[in-house]
């Protein structure tokens, strides 16, 4: 009886552990991925191809020919160009209500964003920041372009 409640709380601690792993969901997902282009998290780089999770805190980096295409969870569309570094700093999507938060680092380089439904309920919840300027999203188009040294 002993070995079997034992075996039962070593379960239940394992179990517990995978549960707080899985539980946190990426932030979107990168569908297309062209030339040199990396995914950054906890100070490793992984190539960044097409079906890889990218989460909160990531940053994308591409080379000069590279380029990324990503797909957040509420229908965000991000466009990383060449010799970019994009970091994704904060993300947080509710399916449901549609609220949440998304802030993001251009620090050098292109990033093309089709803003999605968390910009449209959430006003004020987006943000994409530059070494120079905070834009707030509500819904829209646009292209943000970082050159060095700015």
């Amino acid at each position: 009886m002993r070995n079997l409640k034992a075996a039962i709380v070593t379960a239940a601690a394992v179990f517990a552990v995978g549960g707080s792993c899985a539980a946190e969901q990426p932030a979107g997902m990168i569908k297309t991925a062209k030339g040199i282009a990396a995914i950054e998290r906890a100070g490793k780089q992984t190539p960044a191809a097409p079906g890889a999770a990218l989460m909160a805190s990531d940053r994308v980096v591409t080379g000069a020919d590279g380029s990324v295409g990503i797909t957040l969870r509420d229908e965000t569309l991000l466009a990383v160009g060449p010799n970019s570094n994009v970091w994704l700093e904060k993300y947080a999507f509710d399916p449901t209500s549609h609220d949440g938060v998304l802030n993001a680092t251009v620090k050098r380089g292109t990033l093309g964003v089709i803003s999605g439904k968390l910009s449209k309920q959430s006003p004020g919840a987006v943000q994409f920041r530059t070494p120079t300027s905070i834009l707030g999203v509500r819904g829209t188009e646009f292209v943000i372009d970082v050159k060095d040294g700015e």
